[in-house]
């Protein structure tokens, strides 16, 4: 059952798709982290969703359309999360909200480094990206190069890095 809108306004109508306190940093976790199992979204946060907040947040995007599971065909108990063509569609969202972050919050180095490199690319790289997550989540053709594996190589070395 929806709940009444308070208004048609588009930026209300995106908070109150996205606005809660979890939705985006799962989204998050399946854009950047490539984390596609419930366990893995769970003990991966870096923010310590608990369990049920999760599993909720996981049905709302589902119903939202902006999440899809189906059956992890190795494990009759698992299933796997995949990102939906409006949630690829924020990756300029995301990206802007991680620049805007580096230059107003004290956000750590090492969970900056994916912030800067997408901010560094611009509109160009944030649609390679989004290819590739096409790839990924929605079984489209492979890109001939991998923003992903950039981003991760990324943040693999700012963890590895001496402070």
């Amino acid at each position: 059952m929806k709940h009444a809108q308070r208004s048609g306004c588009p930026i209300n109508l995106t908070l109150e798709t996205l606005g809660d306190r979890w939705s985006l940093i799962v989204i998050r976790d399946l854009m950047f982290g490539n984390r596609r199992h419930y366990r893995e979204l769970l003990t991966r946060s870096e923010e310590g969703i608990a369990s049920n907040i999760l599993a909720d947040r996981l049905k709302r995007l589902e119903a939202a359309g902006l999440v899809s599971r189906r059956d992890d065909p190795s494990h009759k108990q698992k299933s796997i999360y995949s990102l939906t063509e409006p949630s690829i569609a924020l990756v300029p969202l995301l990206a802007q909200m991680g620049g805007w972050g580096l230059r107003h919050t004290q956000a750590s180095r090492e969970l900056s480094v994916r912030a800067e490199i997408l901010e560094a690319g611009g509109p160009a790289l944030w649609d390679a990206f989004m290819g590739e997550l096409r790839h990924l989540h929605l079984d489209a053709p492979a890109p001939p190069e991998s923003v992903f594996a950039k981003l991760q190589a990324a943040y693999e070395a700012a963890i590895a890095a001496p402070l």
